[in-house]
């Protein structure tokens, strides 16, 4: 007990030469302090042949000062993971286009959609996320249904033979592919079985699918804030609240928000109906009418050869 007396001197000490004069002590350690008796006080020899040493001056007295009992020391809290920032579809546009550019928008959107655990928890879609290709300034934005093999092993949308035929439909409207926007109503390729061994295969994301990404696809539109939206299919028509059949609800503009959208055929279905009836250039040409009534509707010029592209089909 002694070894812990002459600690506490010490410390007391200690705090008398950095001017301290008061400390507080709860009752319970009052009542150790009074519990322990201090050791009878010994005067070292002094050496023979050698003058005595005056014994330092003694620190300034302490004042007990008696203080209710502290409270319990809350235990340890480990510091709070932040949490990442999250897309919100209110207006005004969630992302503050006041202080980014489109392309940070869209690279911000695109990393949310990468670790969407929306998406992921199902348990139906693949790994690996295919975003978006294409201009942020673009006037017409192209809206598919989910990425294929090509699509999930390039990480672009429609690469694919799909891919390429609509290469060609945005070619012969005197556009380039990095002049429009292209993206997929599901950001995941959805799984056949397990995945373990899908191939080749591919199939259109069902309605659970479609609403995990929704909100990206959403978002997309309102940061483009296009002229036009073209939904290549009956699925993306559905992901984007318009229900029917193609044939249905192709040749006319609906309404998506304020802004016109054309269904109308996707190009995987243009090539099933070539591989049918060694053509399809009937369904060529229902595409070809409704994408001029998008080049109308953004203003871009329509020559003699461009309307009868297909022309045939109509004899």
């Amino acid at each position: 007990m002694s070894s812990a007396t002459d600690l506490l001197k010490l410390h007391l000490a200690q705090k008398a030469a950095r001017g301290v004069t008061h400390v507080a002590l709860t009752r319970e350690a009052q009542t150790q302090l009074r519990l322990v008796r201090p050791a009878p006080a010994t005067k070292p020899p002094t050496p023979r042949n050698q003058p005595a040493v005056a014994s330092p001056a003694a620190p300034p007295a302490i004042r007990r000062v008696e203080q209710a009992p502290l409270p319990a020391a809350p235990a340890p809290v480990a510091p709070a993971r932040p949490l990442p920032e999250r897309i919100s579809l209110s207006a005004p546009s969630p992302l503050t286009p006041q202080a980014q550019t489109r392309d940070e928008m869209l690279a911000h959107l695109a990393l949310e959609a990468e670790n969407n655990d929306k998406a992921r928890s199902l348990g139906t879609l693949r790994d690996i996320m295919v975003f978006a290709t294409g201009t942020p300034d673009a006037e017409i934005v192209f809206v598919g249904e989910a990425p294929g093999a090509e699509e999930e092993k390039m990480r672009e949308p429609f690469v694919g033979p799909a891919g390429q035929l609509l290469t060609k439909i945005i070619q012969a409207m005197g556009l380039r592919r990095n002049d429009v926007y292209i993206t997929n109503i599901c950001k995941f390729r959805p799984k056949i079985d397990d995945g373990r061994f899908q191939g080749a295969k591919n199939r259109a994301p069902s309605v659970g699918e479609m609403l995990s990404c929704q909100q990206f696809v959403l978002a997309e539109l309102e940061i483009i804030k296009p002229k036009v939206i073209v939904a290549l299919g009956s699925t993306a028509a559905t992901g984007l609240g318009i229900e029917g059949t193609v044939g249905r609800l192709r040749g006319q503009f609906h309404d998506f928000r304020g802004t016109p959208i054309m269904v109308t055929y996707h190009p995987s279905y243009l090539l099933r109906r070539e591989q049918e009836d060694g053509g399809g250039i009937a369904e060529k040409r229902l595409v070809w009418e409704d994408m001029m009534k998008v080049m109308q509707q953004v203003g871009l010029p329509i020559t003699d050869k461009q309307r009868a592209y297909f022309s045939k089909a109509r004899g």
